[in-house]
């Protein structure tokens, strides 16, 4: 956006040559200024985010920024930790859990997640037998 000569101390914000003459020394500058760009970048993650822009690995919440030459990008960044819980249960034939209101058939661990929070059904089901007694007396 701008530069300042310290040949002069002048500051420049155009393109273009400039000379400076102290005496019988004549200096010529020749200036390209370009016109810095910038962006944000918004996310959400759980503990942690890895910035593709710079590859570094993120595990609070903040604004970082990340400036290659005259391109600034910024990151607004919010961390939430994960939580998670087991939830241990038994039934005959069949149980519908309620966390996500699917009916299982089957013994085993079951996971559902929902943003940052887990989940887990840790599920014993036992079949049902039924049996006929007659008795003659």
């Amino acid at each position: 956006d701008s530069y300042t000569w310290p040949a002069n101390g002048t500051t420049y914000t155009a393109s273009g040559n400039y000379t400076y003459s102290l005496g019988c020394d004549t200096k010529t500058l020749a200036l390209t200024i370009t016109n810095s760009t910038g962006s944000t970048q918004t996310e959400t993650a759980c503990d942690s985010y890895t910035w593709p822009v710079n590859g570094t690995t993120y595990t609070a919440s903040g604004n970082y920024t990340y400036s290659s030459g005259c391109d600034t990008k910024t990151l607004a960044l919010t961390i939430t930790n994960s939580t998670g819980s087991t939830q241990t249960e038994t039934a005959c034939d069949r149980y519908t859990w309620p966390v996500n209101g699917t009916t299982y058939t089957a013994s085993g661990n079951y996971t559902y997640s929902s943003g940052c929070d887990t989940k887990t059904l840790a599920l014993t089901i036992t079949n049902s037998t039924s049996s006929t007694q007659t008795e003659t007396a």
